[in-house]
């Protein structure tokens, strides 16, 4: 088994314009989500992420406040799961609560290195 990292990539729920009853109902698919991947003992670890953000880039160390203007998405979080391969990476994601919002998953690999 390998570690992937899916990272999730959509709108802001709320500059959607999401009720509070639309949000609560949206919770509702990403806790059943998470549950069920956990019970499965498929995910490592992960966490959501504001929207946002500082960016701190070059020899100068500028900072720059998000939203970035280079990302029309929002990195929304993270999970980190145990795969056989990329297919079973992507088979996991099958469900994930945001596809119709147009929600994107990005799957990448976790790389160890020896010291």
């Amino acid at each position: 088994m390998k570690d992937y990292m899916i990272i999730f990539l959509g709108a802001d729920y709320q500059k959607m314009g999401l009720s509070p009853e639309q949000m609560q109902e949206r919770m509702g698919k990403w806790f059943a989500w998470n549950t069920k991947m956990r019970e499965q003992g498929v995910v490592k670890n992960g966490e959501a992420l504001a929207p946002g953000g500082k960016r701190i880039s070059g020899e100068n160390r500028t900072v720059t406040d998000g939203p970035f203007v280079e990302s029309k998405e929002v990195i929304g979080g993270y999970y980190i799961i145990h795969a056989e391969d990329y297919d079973g990476a992507i088979k996991i994601c099958d469900d994930f609560p945001d596809y119709d919002l147009g929600g994107i998953v990005e799957v990448r690999e976790v790389l160890t290195f020896d010291q």
